[in-house]
């Protein structure tokens, strides 16, 4: 294939994957990884890369899907046979281009790890058959677990961040009436009642097994009631809209489950006091589920229980349940993803907010350079396990390397810098490829001067002691001579560069005048923060992830007043 033909294919194939803006370096890793023989081209390709990529990204999606299937009609199915190898066997009942799913999030936090599970399965089931996936915020807790604007925004960010494409958004708490005239439908139907128990005293009677007393009382007794909870003559924790089921079943928690309750003064961020009757979990979900249209859903082993409960309305109702697909939970280790947690931990002062990189938001994997296709590929590794799967930060950073190696540029960072002063040494420039697999994306160059000092890391103090002999990596060779207090003395040696890697002298990263650099470094529960100095003509901007040689990959997360702050991510 010629070497366009391959830039047209790899730029196609990564717009397609992120959302109709290809990545030149990204594509640049993509076509000399897979055809090592152009590398020594790289210098001649990469503006063909770019102009390529220019074009791909002034296509419109259904232009750049088109022109794929052209230049590489086999990515489709090639995309679907390695998401079927890796834990994804085929959906239940599923037709293509009718599987709808959904994905319910609460908007009282931040996004993690944890719910991405059942995201990221929805979403990539609803691609793969060639269906609809739905965003739906499960918001009507304005008490317990109240949703928050901000938390709205930052989901539909957070899933567009991970290449989400959603098809329909919904807020349950803008269908109120529609739970409303379903509920009075069931009130009708003489399947639901208003209980106006004492709550430990429905408590008692369902434990026992025995009916409340307003259960089989008259329709249109039940209608009254409901109208009063309506009209606000009755208050919060005075009435209850419950669902007739087995009063028998085994689980109590099944028996008459509540489906609306009041709430006063509820002040929802969305609309605020206007309602005061609000469903449960259960009943907007059921009722929604039927409404949208949705026919697979994807979540947690511990929902078992809400199954059951949804079962009767739909039973009532003569509708049929979407295909259920349990998974256990999904966490990290060492890694908090609990809302309840981080929320407490925040208000605390423990953690610097929801995207604190020691936490496993999205938005604090994000900020640590953990790329979107590593959560995914994560994801869908781990497949529909029922069992709960608790991976390790390894696993995570392994495939995350995998993706960012290709692509991240290489620079010098000495944390605690010592000076070292060189005798002997005449001025020279070294330059460095900014990534030594692929020469043809340029380099960088440090300039070293007779009499200025190098700087080198006190990470590294054990290598210096007088008569030992350090290599400068792509510098030169020195002999240190004395290590005193706050500096190191040196003496230039002529040693061949070769010679001295075959000795195995130790080798150490260096700068000269480099900028000032902070590094937080997450470590469980403590945030370490590594001070130092950056090549000073480091070429590095907001949200690139680089690699800091020596120490690891990094985000960058702030450029200011020639400061740098980075994010450690991984070795």
């Amino acid at each position: 294939m010629e070497v366009e033909e391959l830039i047209w294919k790899y730029a196609l194939a990564n717009a397609y994957a992120h959302k109709g803006k290809a990545n030149p370096k990204a594509v640049m890793g993509k076509v000399l990884g897979e055809n090592p023989e152009l590398r020594p081209k790289a210098r001649e390709i990469i503006p063909l890369v770019n102009e390529i990529v220019e074009r791909v990204n002034s296509l419109t999606p259904e232009e750049q899907e088109a022109k794929l299937r052209e230049v590489y009609p086999d990515f489709f199915e090639e995309k679907k046979g390695k998401e079927e190898r890796r834990g994804l066997p085929p959906l239940p009942k599923a037709q293509r281009g009718k599987v709808v799913t959904r994905f319910a999030p609460n908007p009282d936090g931040a996004f993690h790890l944890g719910n991405a599970r059942a995201a990221i399965l929805s979403h990539e089931y609803a691609r793969l058959y060639g269906g609809k996936f739905i965003l739906r915020f499960d918001d009507t807790d304005p008490k317990v677990k109240r949703p928050e604007p901000i938390f709205y925004e930052w989901i539909k960010e957070d899933l567009n961040w991970l290449n989400f494409r959603i098809d329909e958004i919904h807020a349950a708490s803008d269908r109120l009436e529609l739970y409303y005239s379903y509920a009075e439908k069931l009130i009708r139907m003489g399947k639901a009642y208003v209980c106006t128990c004492p709550p430990e005293r429905f408590r008692e009677l369902r434990d026992r097994g025995l009916a409340c007393p307003h259960r089989e009382e008259p329709v249109e007794v039940q209608l009254e009631r409901w109208r009063k909870m309506l009209n606000g003559e009755y208050r919060e924790g005075e009435a209850v809209v419950r669902i007739k089921t087995d009063l028998k079943h085994p689980n109590p928690a099944v028996r008459d489950w509540p489906a609306l309750r009041i709430i006063d003064n509820p002040n929802h961020p969305r609309t605020g006091n206007r309602y005061r009757v609000w469903p449960l979990y259960n009943f907007a979900s059921a009722i929604d589920d039927h409404e949208l249209g949705v026919t697979h859903i994807f979540r947690g082993q511990e929902h078992a229980e809400n199954e059951t409960k949804q079962r009767y309305i739909y039973d009532y109702l003569g509708w049929e349940y979407p295909v259920t697909v349990h998974h256990g939970r999904l966490s990290i280790e060492g890694v908090i993803l609990s809302k309840s947690k981080t929320r407490k931990g925040i208000k605390e002062g423990k953690y610097l907010g929801w995207d604190d990189p020691r936490l496993g938001t999205i938005r604090a994997l994000r900020r640590r350079g953990i790329r979107p296709e590593a959560i995914r590929e994560l994801i869908i590794e781990v497949g529909l396990k029922r069992s709960d799967t608790t991976v390790s930060w390894d696993n995570l950073a392994a495939i995350n390397r995998k993706i960012i190696e290709p692509i991240a540029n290489r620079y010098f960072f000495v944390a605690d810098p010592i000076p070292m002063y060189v005798e002997g040494a005449e001025e020279f420039t070294a330059e460095i490829p900014l990534h030594p697999d692929y020469p043809g994306r340029g380099v960088r160059r440090l300039k070293f001067e007779p009499g200025k000092p190098v700087y080198v890391s006190k990470d590294d103090i054990e290598l210096f002691k007088p008569g030992s002999f350090v290599r400068l990596k792509d510098l030169f060779n020195v002999e240190v001579v004395e290590v005193g207090q706050g500096a190191i003395k040196a003496r230039f040696h002529s040693v061949e560069y070769e010679v001295a890697k075959e000795k195995r002298w130790r080798m150490v990263h260096w700068v000269t005048e480099g900028k000032p650099c902070e590094v937080w470094v997450p470590e469980g529960e403590e945030l370490i923060v590594r001070k130092g100095l950056l090549e000073s003509d480091a070429n590095v901007e907001v949200d690139d992830v680089v690699q800091f040689e020596r120490f690891g990959f990094v985000r960058i997360d702030e450029v200011k007043d020639g400061k740098v702050r980075a994010i450690f991510a991984h070795r």
